[in-house]
């Protein structure tokens, strides 16, 4: 491979999960630059996330989190194409790391078709889909999902979550 070291790929793999040759070709279109390349990866999985967005999402998984003090919990389904793509512990990382969020950023949609017009244009901290990462904040939520939905090859939806609070009314989303 010249031009492309093996170790820059596998570097790129390890940081993008990304497939080898996928990773080649990003590095030698980047002129092996590991940030262009990222970004390259990045845009190939949006692209990816948009083709899949129609499939129908039948399957997934239904996920928990309760924050220490159990004073705090949400349960989110997560859903997507295939169970064996639900089983994976990429999709079942994303789940819980939704219920985390969820938990912790008290959105009250799931994105913008589900809220109000009224309320979707004044708060996109309502909106669980346009929420910073809490794990990354140079992320929203649709990245991450994106970035798993291009890299598991499967549409996945966030059909539903409910958060739950001692003290505090609980606001559905769906």
């Amino acid at each position: 491979m010249p031009g492309v070291s093996l170790e820059a790929i596998k570097d790129l793999r390890e940081q993008t999960s990304a497939g080898v040759m996928d990773c080649k070709n990003a590095l030698e279109e980047a002129g092996g630059d590991m940030a262009k390349a990222v970004e390259l990866l990045r845009q190939k999985g949006l692209s990816i996330a948009a083709k899949k967005s129609s499939r129908d999402t039948l399957e997934g998984v239904v996920d928990s989190y309760i924050h220490a003090g159990s004073r705090v919990g949400a349960i989110v389904e997560l859903n997507c194409e295939t169970d064996f793509v639900a089983r994976t512990p990429e999709f079942k990382e994303l789940a819980h790391n939704l219920a985390m969020q969820i938990a912790a950023m008290s959105p009250r949609y799931v994105d913008g078709e589900a809220a109000d017009e009224d309320e979707a244009a004044g708060a996109e901290s309502l909106l669980l889909m346009e929420q910073a990462f809490i794990k990354d904040p140079s992320q929203t939520i649709r990245d991450v999902v994106n970035d798993v939905m291009a890299r598991l090859g499967e549409n996945i939806r966030v059909r539903r979550f409910q958060r739950f609070a001692l003290g505090e009314d609980a606001a559905a989303s769906e």
